[in-house]
């Protein structure tokens, strides 16, 4: 007769349960993953997936029982870490809709909006047209696979214990905040700069015919300087954009070594 203990069924919920923890939290705030369009039982599907594939080649689990009180701090870390790589992931799409926002500014676009489902309210359409042309390359490049891939190397780096994630780790990822949200500045600079030169054109157009009707004139011209403008740069958007992931990713991992010590 097969007898299993307690000590055996702390030992799989364990195995389970606390990469399942980071697994859901970061499915919960990464790219891609943390769509409006997935929901919540997609979601925890999609991370028992996950968990059951991993787990074969995870690290040994700690010696915890999952619901003791230690097994919950451990829960809560483990939901914090996952939180934090997706949170490290996530503020790349900030930083390329701050672009949007600044682009669409000059333009003189940020009147007309567009319902984003991913953050239920009203979104700018250069926007949610920059948006959605970065998750298109972001999911070319397979970032989506890139983002599992951290995920496993995570266990490893930072693998599940009692030992909790450090402050420093928090202070790397404010830093990294500053340097992407730099580099989605950089990416509308193009565009701000030839806009900037029409409207400086259209200020000594207004100088030198007082009589022109600068508000008629102005805003068809913007608005067509910035859209040829946009399209002349969409071919170099996606080399670009990959350096802008390549520099998310490395950002993750400084965020991760950094939280360990």
């Amino acid at each position: 007769m097969i007898q299993i203990t307690s000590a055996q069924v702390d030992a799989w919920l364990a195995l389970f349960m606390f990469p399942l923890a980071r697994i859901l939290g970061l499915v919960a705030t990464a790219p891609v993953y943390q769509n409006a369009v997935l929901s919540m039982r997609i979601r925890l599907i999609l991370g028992l997936a996950i968990v059951l594939a991993l787990a074969p080649a995870l690290p040994p689990m700690p010696a915890i029982p999952a619901g003791s009180w230690v097994g919950l701090v451990v829960l809560a870390q483990q939901t914090l870490i996952g939180i934090v790589m997706g949170f490290t992931l996530r503020l790349m799409f900030a930083a390329v809709d701050m672009a949007g926002e600044l682009i669409g500014l000059q333009m003189g676009l940020s009147f007309a909006t567009f319902y984003d489902p991913m953050t239920s309210g009203q979104t700018p359409v250069v926007t949610e047209f920059i948006s959605l042309v970065a998750t298109l390359i972001y999911l070319a490049m397979n970032g989506h696979l890139l983002t599992l891939s951290a995920l496993a190397e995570s266990f490893h780096l930072f693998p599940v214990s009692t030992q909790w994630f450090a402050s420093k780790g928090l202070g790397t990822l404010l830093a990294s905040a500053a340097t992407l949200f730099s580099a989605g500045v950089l990416l509308s600079l193009p565009l701000i700069t030839a806009l900037l030169i029409a409207n400086l054109a259209l200020g000594v157009l207004s100088r030198v015919a007082p009589t022109l009707n600068l508000f008629a004139v102005g805003f068809p011209v913007t608005i067509m300087a910035g859209f040829l403008v946009l399209t002349l740069s969409l071919p170099y958007l996606g080399s670009a954009l990959e350096r802008f992931y390549t520099q998310a990713f490395s950002a993750l991992g400084l965020v991760m070594r950094a939280g360990m010590l």
